[in-house]
């Protein structure tokens, strides 16, 4: 099979950028593509209450899935500096480390996230008119956790060697899998619910069986052998020094919202609705940063690993250039047709007009979660894992609690509270800048991946 493997240590840093990035934005257009599909589903089909209960279990959802997002994204910093310092042995080891371990961890997390479904609801509040709906929906959302995790760390392996067209195509034929299993399930079986989570459930499990797939049969240096498939204690140590704090980094980030959903929720359904619907279209809007972050990353952490930490500082200052002027040519259009991209997911006219509020209160700000997106990935690259989710646990948690106490005990309106979003992306960013100042000034960006 034909390497698929890519070495950015060399040629144009913007080429490398937007070549890397766009196959992960393409993977997450497609991956939030059929996530708004079974908001459609729901909203259109089932009914608002079916679509609240989606809206009350996604932020607890997505808090479990995105510690193995940002497991996978942190040991790929370490899979990228053995890659790009030609240490394949050491990069074969942690591949398979990292693996094994996802396995393991991902059935423990879906074992309890099934029997702790309940008591997980009831921390984001939520009401009691949609809870049956999202408690049937969340137990069986949480049984595909261990493919979840299976896949985002095998997808970071291959992001870390430069490969990001694979994960790419395998998301793409798991989420046309997913649209068509929404259709069959709910709308042909009329399952309700319980059809959109099993759907997701077998379209997660699609997508490992097809990463995995790759894996085994190429000859490329991240191929997976299953004897060599074990947790080598050492290894491990080293991976989860660095994806544990981005894990951790990525839980809090969704726990966060927790703390803003549930503020959402005493609003009633329709907010939840509205919200819910507007989360959707703010994913489209604001995947472009997200994807140069992914690219920062690894870009960052494989120049260090050949030690050219020039060209590490300048795919940080190309990668902010390309968000900006993604906001611009995105969300301009998504902040001016607003109405028009909620009616697509409810045509009740209380929760379109919450989810256009929200919308138009956060677009503003896309340029400012930007630079918080890709300055955290960039103290990530270094190796500042732990840098990196304190400035997180700054910013989104600490800023943003702060925030929404003052804003409870005055009673105020929920614009006020859809204004907790970007004040922590604000905290963030800030926080981030004067850690990279400090390690610039210090000279510590080549050190770093020394230690």
């Amino acid at each position: 099979m034909k390497a698929s493997s890519r070495d950015l240590t060399q040629g144009s840093i913007a080429g490398n950028l937007v070549r890397f990035a766009l196959p992960v934005l393409l993977g997450q257009v497609f991956q939030n593509l059929y996530n708004s599909v079974d908001s459609i589903v729901m909203g259109n089909f089932v009914g608002m209450t079916a679509l609240a209960a989606v809206t009350s279990s996604s932020d607890i959802a997505h808090l479990i899935v995105s510690f193995f997002t940002g497991l996978s994204s942190g040991a790929g910093v370490l899979f990228s500096r053995h890659f790009g310092g030609k240490r394949l042995d050491q990069l074969r080891r942690a591949i398979h480390t990292a693996l094994a371990f996802s396995v393991a961890l991902g059935l423990v997390m879906a074992a309890v996230g099934v029997l702790g479904t309940p008591l997980l609801l009831r921390l984001v509040d939520c009401p009691e008119e949609v809870y049956p709906l999202s408690v049937r929906y969340l137990r069986i959302y949480l049984v595909g956790v261990l493919f979840t995790a299976m896949y985002n760390v095998a997808a970071g392996v291959l992001r870390a060697v430069g490969d990001s067209g694979s994960p790419f195509r395998y998301l793409v034929i798991s989420s046309v899998c997913n649209i068509a299993l929404d259709l069959v399930l709910v709308v042909g079986l009329d399952m309700g619910i319980a059809g959109v989570a099993v759907a997701t459930v077998i379209s997660q499990l699609l997508s490992v069986v097809l990463i995995f797939g790759k894996m085994v049969r190429t000859q490329d240096v991240y191929r997976l052998a299953w004897r060599e498939l074990r947790i080598e204690w050492g290894i491990l140590g080293q991976v989860l020094s660095l994806g544990l704090p981005a894990a951790v980094q990525s839980c809090l980030t969704s726990f966060s919202n927790l703390f803003i959903q549930r503020c959402i929720n005493g609003f009633g359904p329709a907010a939840m609705a509205g919200a819910g619907a507007a989360k959707k279209i703010d994913k489209y809007v604001s995947m472009v940063a997200q994807s140069l972050a992914h690219a920062t990353t690894t870009l960052v952490s494989q120049n260090l690993g050949a030690e050219k930490p020039r060209r590490a500082r300048a795919s940080v200052g190309w990668a902010l250039t390309l968000g900006f002027a993604a906001v611009c040519v995105i969300g301009i259009p998504a902040y001016h047709w607003a109405p028009s991209l909620l009616r697509i997911f409810t045509e009740d006219a209380a929760a379109a007009g919450y989810g256009v509020t929200m919308m138009r209160i956060m677009i503003p700000m896309y340029f400012v979660q930007t630079v918080h997106r890709i300055l955290g990935s960039t103290l990530r690259g270094c190796g500042r894992s732990r840098t990196a989710m304190v400035t997180m646990m700054l910013g989104l948690i600490g800023s943003r609690q702060v925030y929404l106490a003052v804003i409870t005990a005055q009673n105020c309106g929920i614009r006020q509270v859809f204004y907790a979003y970007p004040l922590g992306w604000a905290c963030s960013a800030l926080f981030s800048a004067i850690c990279l100042a400090s390690i610039l000034r210090k000279g510590d960006l080549v050190r770093c991946e020394k230690k």
